[in-house]
């Protein structure tokens, strides 16, 4: 039908010929909205999508760890938890300088040991807290403290005086064996939040979830 036709009939039907021309305007737009619409929800789709990827990126570190054999979950120490662990430092009747921090986290106690003037060294399996603490070391300008992505199971146990574990209950009898077959006489276990299970602590220090119990070897 052509458009002179197709007007002719509309004035024939009595119809209001602006009312016609809006209706005839919406049908000649509506394609043009529905591929509008079509991008659109492509578009949110294609940010949705880079989104989860992105936060699987940086969440995966902090997963992968959890994949292991053992497993250190990433849980900060407190305040008091890193005075108690000071403390029993400066208790230590070895006298070594030497430390390490088995599942060191975000390097606190490794930063804390550092600037008492211990040479210290942290352990960690996840690389973004590994790179975090070695970034607080340098922007604090602590040189004698250090840290490395490594497996605490294929440490060398007898460069160190003294050993701190936060450790999880279910892996503390594992541990204790590893520390029989590992350290040398003249250190000490740092063990904060669970103690090793057959181990006669030499001193607690604190209470409730920041109870540090020594042991020397």
């Amino acid at each position: 039908m052509t458009m002179e036709n197709k007007n002719t009939q509309n004035l024939n039907c009595g119809c209001d010929p602006y009312l016609l021309s809006l209706v005839e305007t919406s049908q000649e737009q509506q394609p043009v909205a529905k591929i509008s619409n079509r991008s659109t929800g492509l578009l949110l789709a294609s940010i949705t999508g880079g989104a989860a990827i992105a936060l699987s990126v940086v969440c995966f570190p902090f997963v992968a760890p959890a994949l292991r054999r053992v497993v250190l979950p990433y849980v900060p120490a407190s305040t008091q938890q890193v005075e108690n662990v000071m403390k029993a430092l400066s208790k230590s009747s070895t006298g070594g300088k030497k430390l390490i921090d088995l599942g060191s986290g975000d390097g606190r106690i490794v930063l804390a040991a550092g600037q008492r003037g211990f040479q210290s060294h942290g352990v960690e399996l996840n690389t973004v807290l590994v790179l975090y603490s070695k970034l607080a070391a340098w922007r604090q300008r602590i040189k004698n403290a250090t840290f490395s992505r490594q497996d605490l199971f294929k440490v060398d146990y007898t460069k160190y005086n003294n050993i701190v574990i936060f450790g999880v209950e279910e892996m503390m009898p594992e541990l204790e064996e590893l520390f029989e077959k590992s350290l040398t006489s003249s250190s000490q276990v740092i063990a904060c939040r669970f103690p090793l299970p057959n181990w006669k602590p030499s001193h607690i220090i604190g209470e409730g979830i920041d109870t540090v119990w020594v042991y020397e070897v």
